[in-house]
């Protein structure tokens, strides 16, 4: 199906990394408790949520000068071993390690700001086709941008190749288009999915205008996203389930897989398939036998 061009004119303005950083620590030292790490707690003298920074400087084996400069977003000149043990303080998990070593030294990694289009290869169009007919299936880019797909993941979720090259993206759909609040039995955690892969796809693309500029208009439009960006919870997951209620065939139990594609700059490939012998395996197999046609009564119901 349809690949998304990059638009001709860029947005200026980029995410504050500085703040990115302040923010994420803050808000990891903010969840932990001082009974979480062993510490004592003394209940009502504690005037802020979660640990102090004195407490987190103690269990890092820093000292708080120097944890307050890194929390106030000046990483400069951190070492990875302190950032190890800073991460181990706020029992990061790896996608959080992972996050925090983007934000504080970028130049260390090599994703940097993304500078040309992105493009889907001829074989993993191939590959989309030939799942057709029975495995809902698409390819993601940066952003959460929907990029190519095949006929029967745009019978289950809508027929992309309709909407404005701009639209075709995860976030804006969840968040602007009520059809998906409608399609998601549990809209909620889709929503928080998104804006946790949003969060890390900032950390890798600091620099990224059009990221700057999506999230900008997000949290303009939407006070559910504005809401759950300000969390600044950041996961990696490859693998759940799906509840979706279509308009079309009913309720769907979809298992999903995410396969990142590790030389095409960011692509994953994301596949449904439902258990054989259930509802939604017959389901999958209506859709399939209607193909566009049940897309386009989809969108219409």
């Amino acid at each position: 199906m349809d690949e998304q061009p990059e638009p001709a004119q860029e947005p200026t303005g980029s995410l504050d990394r500085r703040a990115e950083l302040s923010e994420f620590l803050r808000t990891r030292r903010a969840r932990l408790k001082p009974e979480d790490v062993g510490l004592p707690d003394f209940g009502r003298h504690r005037r802020v949520p979660g640990l102090r920074r004195e407490e987190l400087a103690q269990l890092a084996g820093v000292s708080v000068a120097y944890y307050t400069r890194l929390e106030q977003g000046n990483g400069r000149n951190v070492s990875a071993e302190v950032l190890d043990a800073i991460a181990r303080a706020l029992r990061l998990t790896d996608a959080e390690h992972s996050h925090l070593m983007h934000l504080a030294k970028p130049k260390q990694h090599k994703k940097r700001t993304p500078a040309r289009a992105q493009q889907v290869r001829s074989a993993l169009r191939q590959l989309l086709d030939t799942m057709d007919g029975s495995v809902p299936a698409y390819i993601t880019g940066r952003r959460s941008d929907l990029l190519a797909w095949n006929r029967l993941a745009a019978a289950v979720f809508g027929d992309w190749s309709e909407l404005p090259p701009q639209e075709r993206n995860w976030a804006r759909l969840v968040f602007l288009k009520p059809e998906y609040r409608d399609l998601y039995v549990e809209w909620d955690q889709k929503a928080y999915d998104i804006v946790s892969f949003l969060r890390m796809d900032a950390g890798c693309y600091p620099d990224d205008r059009r990221l700057s500029a999506l999230v900008g208009e997000l949290s303009v439009k939407s006070e559910d996203f504005r809401r759950l960006w300000a969390t600044h919870d950041v996961k990696e997951k490859s693998y759940g389930v799906k509840r979706l209620r279509h308009p079309l065939v009913g309720e769907l139990t979809l298992s999903w897989e995410s396969f990142r594609m590790a030389d095409d700059d960011g692509l994953s490939l994301t596949t449904y398939h439902a258990e054989p012998g259930t509802p939604s395996a017959e389901a999958l197999r209506l859709l399939a036998s209607w193909g566009a046609d049940a897309t386009r009564a989809g969108q219409s119901a």
